[in-house]
């Protein structure tokens, strides 16, 4: 047994009782040991979190640059390294978890140079003789809770703003996936952050993380789960009228039109529905299809599906890596077996499968003669299992895509500017794609949703700073 990793708390790294970290490809390959932060340990990461807060809080800008530019080329310079990590312990293929961590890399990038373009207004009042200034300055203490399906992306995204805009951090990664959150951490930690700005505690959602929820030094907590989750945190937020920023899943449409570029039409929704496994909040689970293309659609999707290997996430044949667990597995197969007690067709997967070694392998399902009322097309799935839902042209197709309690991501295929710019200007989401899969997104721009799935200002890119600052107006009599 090698060395646990440790909790960082106050600067220091802390002891903690281990568990041991399992490679979804390969459940004979322990990824590592991690150290469980107990109930005083978050407490004591709180407060060592607001100890640091006001020095931190007024600490200069090239520090905070110089540490956030420190954190991204350490990333980029270590990307097949931290993408072997990743891969290992969360199952998705190397080449995606080499392109997450380069999207990490470049996260911490742009918040290195947003900490140098940190701005405020100057302007007169409509009063004679005083002067108005509007600053930003930063909120506190902010928990960050993030998600297994994208274990360094998703911390990284947290992260960064909070520190660029001189907030200090008790962060709580999911339990799968320590390792990736122990890396980035530790890389920060040896950029050069005082001891109390950040600080990791690793372990249960029950204990880590209702610690952090029934804080009232937590100012503000920035979340990415389940429904449920969220709904829990806002909820036991309500007393202490904290900030919020919580994103919670999706069910994602993707509408294929009679005019769509058939081939393109198919890559995208493999692309959409099946990459990462598709355990991605962004993923497209519903696949709207024009009725005088559908049988041609899904004959073609069958056929590009046979050709999709599922392995081991380091094998470079490999398209698509494991399920994360156990649990997963059984829920994704739970699902399969609602799909078809309900009435929809199985084309093709949703089958256990063997590989040289022992993991959690499932053929994508594809399910097909669906309505949008049946359990596969309305609860979010978080695995490789689709359902392609016929529609009698666009108006019926927009009208399905749109009912659904979430509103994450949609995208359309076609070739009809009219469509593109009415769907663009009618889906009733966060984030619309054209002729592109619904999950992919650029990391200097907002990312969230309406609906069920976001609550709070948005993510990434300048609008980051809506959540991790405050606005303070200030008058002064010349």
């Amino acid at each position: 047994m090698t060395n646990p990793k440790l909790n960082l708390i106050a600067g220091s790294w802390v002891e903690g009782a281990s568990v041991p970290n399992v490679n979804p490809s390969d459940t004979s390959d322990i990824v590592g040991h991690f150290s469980q932060a107990s109930a005083s340990d978050t407490q004591r990461a709180i407060q060592a979190a607001k100890a640091a807060f006001p020095e931190w809080s007024r600490s200069g800008i090239m520090q905070r640059h110089a540490i956030l530019r420190k954190t991204s080329d350490e990333i980029l310079a270590r990307k097949e390294e931290l993408g072997t990590l990743l891969s290992r312990e969360e199952g998705k293929t190397l080449a995606e978890g080499i392109g997450e961590t380069v999207r990490a890399a470049q996260v911490f990038d742009f918040f290195a140079g947003e900490a140098l373009r940190l701005a405020g207004e100057v302007m007169p009042s409509v009063r004679p003789d005083i002067g108005v200034e509007i600053t930003r300055e930063p909120v506190g203490v902010i928990g960050l809770i993030t998600p297994w399906n994208f274990p360094i992306a998703i911390p990284a995204w947290k992260i960064a703003p909070a520190l660029c805009y001189g907030n200090t951090i008790v962060f709580k990664p999911a339990e799968l996936v320590p390792a990736s959150a122990w890396a980035i951490v530790d890389i920060l930690h040896r950029a050069g952050l005082p001891e109390g700005v950040m600080n990791l505690v690793m372990g249960k959602g029950s204990i880590v993380g209702q610690e952090i929820v029934e804080s009232a030094d937590v100012d503000a907590i920035s979340f990415t789960g389940s429904v449920g989750t969220g709904a829990h945190i806002a909820k036991a937020s309500v007393p202490f009228m904290r900030k919020l920023q919580m994103e919670m899943g999706g069910k994602n449409p993707m509408i294929v039109l009679e005019d769509a570029d058939l081939d393109l039409a198919v890559t995208t929704a493999v692309n959409s529905a099946f990459y990462s496994t598709g355990q991605r909040c962004t993923a497209s689970s519903r696949i709207i299809v024009d009725e005088p293309i559908y049988d041609r659609f899904l004959v073609a999707m069958s056929e590009r599906l046979a050709a999709t290997r599922v392995g081991n996430a380091l094998d470079p044949e490999s398209h698509i890596g494991p399920v994360v667990d156990q649990s997963q597995l059984d829920q994704n197969m739970a699902y399969v077996d609602k799909g078809k007690a309900e009435g929809a067709r199985l084309v093709t997967g949703g089958e256990l499968v063997k590989r040289d070694t022992e993991g959690f392998y499932m053929t994508p399902a594809l399910f097909a003669d669906c309505s949008n009322d049946m359990t596969i097309a309305r609860e979010e799935i978080f695995g490789p299992v689709a359902a392609v839902i016929p529609a009698k042209g666009y108006d019926h197709a927009l009208e399905i895509a749109n009912d659904t309690p979430f509103g994450l991501s949609a995208g359309i295929c076609t070739t009809n500017l009219r469509y593109a710019t009415h769907f663009k200007r009618n889906s009733q989401a966060g984030m619309v794609m054209v002729n592109l899969p619904t999950a992919g997104v650029d990391f200097h721009v907002p990312f969230g949703g309406r609906k069920g799935s976001s609550f709070g200002p948005r993510e990434q890119g300048s609008y980051a700073s809506e959540f991790f600052t405050t606005v303070k107006t200030s008058y002064t009599l010349a």
